[in-house]
């Protein structure tokens, strides 16, 4: 009897576990297409048949009230309906017999039924059915009421018979004054439960704050604000100076829980709400997966002829794709200039679902055979042996008997890759936290991880991170998010052609999608010209950049220099607005300015995050070595409290580019398939990155841990479709700009000599004083001349006393009153 039962349990076990065949999957795939494209076939089939209907129903109806059969069998029987006997019989039934003109809404129904098939994005599908029957029986019983007296005179029912029979049971029951509050009653509930806005409008007095829900990706309400200004602080200021003077006549209210601190105020003249809503979080789970958010299927492969006595225990993790879920929602002052910004879409991004391939129960049983043998050669005991299924790699999970020695299993590395015949092989012995030991074998036919499903991902939907990055699926096959703003700056290595690009990509991807263009800025250094410039058409969005610089991406050497010493100046100017407001960081600033405790006149603004992403650092520092490394070291050891970030990439991972000094202030790296152990030790300080397989195989150090990623492929076209996409939408009238920056030459150059003076000298002057405020960016637009023609020009209204000294990042003080003095001056000069 025993024996029986376990015969029974293995063929169970055997059923459960057997894989599903790639090809049969793609046949079903191709069913389900052809299926999808027949069903709205026929749905536009019914459409043209339905409308034929109501205009040819006169002619056709003595025709229809035969027998169908007999109908299609006499050819002596001819109608006029444009789809044949066919089309005129179905619509006589669904229009006459059934519900009438409601019936169109069946059409609707195969529609989109149809689209589902063909794995068009379609939300809510059981729901949009139940909505499509209510309104189908709703209408036909309304219109058979309406009708109900005309129906011996009519050849089209406009509610069916099912409309008119309802409709006279009913007046029997309730009498027409009843029937017709009873359709009433049904129409406004419906309203009512359906739209929030129409409930609002019988409920006035209803202090419930409405919140979208279910939104996806570029869906954003319209909001009641004021019309959305330039890139400028002069409107937000009035605002603001407005708001201080009433600070008596408002009641604020602060609503704060264990990881997010929301903001809401309610002014006292109801006229307006508003809420702030921030998306921050102090806790980043890289490793540990959540229960809620994955499915866990634990499978056991028995042993067949042949095989060892060990068990193989698959582990399977899939994560639950939700509806995305846009986390930066409504309503501050940030986004009032661009207050109907839509975030991008993730149709905009390609489904490679279609290109799913698991690993075969046959390759794991070969793979465990073949470890288990290598490790018996040597003498090795095994006790358990369990294999997590990644996308790029599996990893094999042994419990190695008592007393062998760790080092003993980890020297035979180079053999196990022999044996499996496999690049790529690494042993973690031993995996902290587990008491197992890990052989991460890659898979036959890797799986490509979209960038798509990592953004509908729950995780990345539900991250509370103030600037959250996805990066790509772990060997558990779990979402790998982290927050940038936690990193605090990424060090990015890898050689030619092994997805570093992509992995940029992939960062500033997720940025994007998450992110409102008043909250996050990107630098971007390319001296490559090539690899960023595809973001240059979001300049006025998401761009920072230095006054004189013409284009978005930068690419000048000389320019780098600037800019990066630019950065080092909103740096500074940033601390001196935290020391002023008493903030210790960027959240707590940006708080106090959310909840108008900052003064905009006494140069307080709300501070956007700036992301500095840098590749080929490595060509940087071979043309300007210290002057390169110098600011970007003291912006790393500095900026983070300040919200600048910065992300550096390089193909080359050598000790005279990655210096002692770029490693202690980059403590979170990022390394793709590098040639040698001298390489990886260089960026991750141990070995690892060479026995990557490549393609986005990646290793993710911070601190302590490393974590293996297959990093989400993110082609050209893509970003090119969310650049896009963002780039169609109203922009500030420039992009950020960053601090004015004047380097050591051009301070030697000596005062400026008067008597050689620019022949835009006098207007420059006299736009000066008419605006009261002296800045080069400024002379620079408005005369259409060079930045540093429009330099010089400001040096010489310095040296003739017409505006004060550099101030750094402010504007320079001017110091005549009126134009009556500056004619003065000009006719003694």
């Amino acid at each position: 009897m025993a024996e029986k039962n376990k015969k029974t349990k293995q063929r169970k076990s055997k059923t459960a576990s057997k894989p599903e065949n790639p090809e049969h999957k793609i046949k079903i795939e191709k069913f389900r297409f052809v299926a999808g494209i027949a069903v709205m076939v026929i749905a536009v089939y019914l459409l043209f048949a339905f409308g034929s209907f109501l205009f040819n129903a006169e002619a056709d109806q003595s025709k229809l009230q035969i027998d169908w059969l007999k109908l299609i069998k006499d050819p002596a029987i001819n109608v006029n309906n444009i789809t044949g006997k066919t089309g005129a019989w179905l619509a006589d039934v669904f229009i006459n017999r059934w519900f009438g003109i409601a019936s169109f809404l069946f059409i609707y129904l195969l529609f989109i039924y149809g689209a589902k098939l063909i794995n068009q994005p379609v939300k809510s599908l059981l729901s949009k059915t139940i909505k499509a029957l209510i309104i189908i029986v709703w209408l036909s019983l309304a219109l058979g009421f309406i009708f109900q007296h005309k129906y011996t005179d009519l050849h089209l029912y406009p509610g069916g018979s099912y409309g008119y029979h309802l409709s006279v049971w009913l007046n029997s029951l309730v009498g027409k004054i009843g029937t017709f509050f009873i359709l009433l009653l049904i129409f406004i509930s419906y309203l009512i439960i359906r739209f929030d806005n129409f409930f609002l409008l019988f409920n006035k007095n209803s202090k419930k704050k409405q919140n979208p829900e279910g939104d996806y990706i570029g869906e954003t309400k319209d909001k009641k604000t004021p019309e959305a200004s330039g890139f400028s602080l002069s409107e937000e200021a009035e605002n603001f100076k407005h708001k201080l003077s009433e600070e008596d006549n408002d009641n604020i209210f602060i609503n704060e829980d264990d990881n997010n601190e929301g903001h809401s105020t309610k002014e006292d003249n109801g006229n307006s709400s508003s809420s702030i809503r921030s998306n921050n979080s102090d806790h980043i789970n890289k490793k540990e997966p959540e229960e809620s958010d994955n499915n866990t299927s634990t499978k056991t492969i028995s042993k067949e002829d042949g095989d060892d006595d060990l068990e193989l225990t698959v582990e399977i993790k899939e994560e639950q794709t939700g509806e995305y879920e846009n986390q930066p929602q409504d309503d501050y002052d940030p986004t009032l200039d661009l207050s109907h910004y839509e975030y991008p879409g993730l149709e905009l991004l390609e489904d490679y679902s279609h290109l799913k391939l698991e690993v075969s129960k046959e390759e794991l049983n070969e793979n465990k055979n073949r470890i288990v043998e290598t490790l018996k050669n040597f003498k090795i005991e095994i006790l358990k042996i369990k294999a997590t299924i990644g996308p790029t790699v599996t990893l094999y999970e042994i419990v190695p008997a008592q007393g062998i020695r760790i080092s003993k299993i980890k020297n035979l590395e180079d053999d196990i890759a022999l044996s499996l015949a496999a690049l790529g092989i690494r042993i973690i012995a031993p995996i902290p936290g587990r008491g197992t030991i890990g052989i991460e074998v890659p898979n036959r036919n890797p799986q490509v991880v979209s960038m798509r499903s990592i953004l509908a991902s729950k995780k990345f939907q539900e991250t509370t991170a103030e600037l959250p990055i996805a990066m790509g699926r772990t060997i558990s096959n779990e979402t790998f998010v982290f927050d940038l703003t936690k990193m605090p700056h990424i060090l990015v290595a890898g050689a030619t052609g092994q997805g570093k690009s992509v992995g940029l990509n992939a960062i500033i991807t997720s940025i994007l999608y998450k992110k409102h263009p008043s909250q996050v800025k990107f630098v971007f250094i390319d001296p490559k010209k090539v690899e960023l410039n595809l973001y240059s058409t979001i300049e006025n969005h998401f761009l920072a950049k230095i006054p004189d610089s013409e284009e978005p991406i930068i690419t000048d050497v000389e320019k780098v220099k600037a800019t990066l010493n630019s950065v080092g100046i909103e740096m500074d100017n940033r601390y001196d607005l935290l020391k002023s407001a008493h903030a210790r960081n960027l959240k707590e600033y940006n708080k106090k300015f959310i909840e108008r405790k900052l003064n905009p006149e006494k140069g307080h603004r709300f501070l956007p995050y700036i992301v500095v992403v840098v590749d080929e650092f490595a060509d940087l520092i071979m043309t300007a070595g210290k002057e390169i490394e110098l600011p970007i070291a003291r912006i790393a050891q500095l900026a983070r409290a300040v919200g600048i970030h910065m992300i550096i990439a390089t193909q080359r991972p050598s000790a005279n580019i990655i210096t002692g000094i770029i490693k202690a202030n980059f403590p979170s790296r990022i390394a793709f398939k590098v040639a040698s152990m001298v390489d990886s030790r260089t960026i991750l300080d141990q070995s690892g990155a060479n026995q990557l397989i490549g393609k986005g195989d990646m290793l993710f150090a911070s601190g302590s841990e490393l974590v293996r990623l297959q990093c989400a492929l993110v082609d050209t076209p893509e970003v090119e479709n969310v650049c896009e996409h963002i780039a169609m939408q109203q922009a500030y009238p420039t992009a950020y700009l960053l601090p004015e920056y004047v380097g050591e030459d051009s301070e030697a150059q000596g005062a400026a000599d008067l008597n050689n003076r620019d022949e835009y000298f006098d207007d420059a002057a006299r736009l000066v004083v008419l605006n009261q405020q002296g800045s080069t960016s400024m002379i620079q637009r408005k005369f259409s001349i060079g930045y540093n023609r429009a330099g010089r020009i400001m040096d010489q209204l310095e040296a003739a006393g017409i505006v004060g000294p550099s101030e750094g990042s402010k504007t320079r003080k001017v110091l005549l009153q009126d134009e009556y003095s500056l004619e003065q001056l000009l006719n003694t000069l």
